[in-house]
């Protein structure tokens, strides 16, 4: 029963057939509990939750796609020099078979970059992870108001939004 939402119906596998050029998409074996965004009028946001490793191996986590953000990225949060940063995690998140990895203001969390438009509270926002063997796990979270996370990024990242593009 437990492996059953990784089985695709007809009309998901034509569809997903048809998105990857003829080849059908694998499932990415990792589920998301308890997932949420962080409500926002801004540039930018961070989505949470509790992925599980459904598998029987171990499983990288090396990207995410939204419609509600131009660009996503995985991000963790270290100290440097006595000031809490996050940075991109280099080479994606690694969840071993069975085990789970938990996304958190102040921790491990999925930055959506370049939003579409404010993310209000209440409001489903569309998430799909992609794994390193390719397969993707689609999932959606509700926005909800939160204050914390008040982090620096670590100079360099560009993501200041008035930033100008020009050099």
């Amino acid at each position: 029963g437990m492996l059953s939402a990784c089985a695709s119906d007809s009309d998901g596998t034509d569809a997903a057939t048809e998105a990857a050029g003829g080849e059908a998409a694998a499932a990415c074996p990792i589920t998301v509990a308890d997932p949420w965004v962080k409500a926002t009028d801004t540039e930018m946001t961070g989505a949470f939750g509790v992925l599980t490793n459904t598998g029987d191996a171990e499983m990288t986590i090396v990207s995410a796609t939204s419609p509600s953000a131009g660009k996503m990225e995985i991000h963790e949060v270290v100290d440097k020099d006595g000031s809490t940063v996050m940075q991109p995690l280099e080479g994606g998140l690694v969840i071993p078979a069975g085990a789970t990895a938990t996304l958190a203001p102040g921790q491990n969390h999925l930055m959506l970059m370049g939003l579409t438009e404010p993310i209000e509270a209440g409001q489903t926002v569309e998430i799909t992870l992609t794994c390193a063997d390719g397969g993707t796990a689609p999932y959606s979270g509700v926005a909800k108001p939160f204050e914390g996370g008040a982090e620096d990024y670590e100079p360099g990242m560009e993501m200041d939004p008035s930033a100008s593009p020009m050099s």
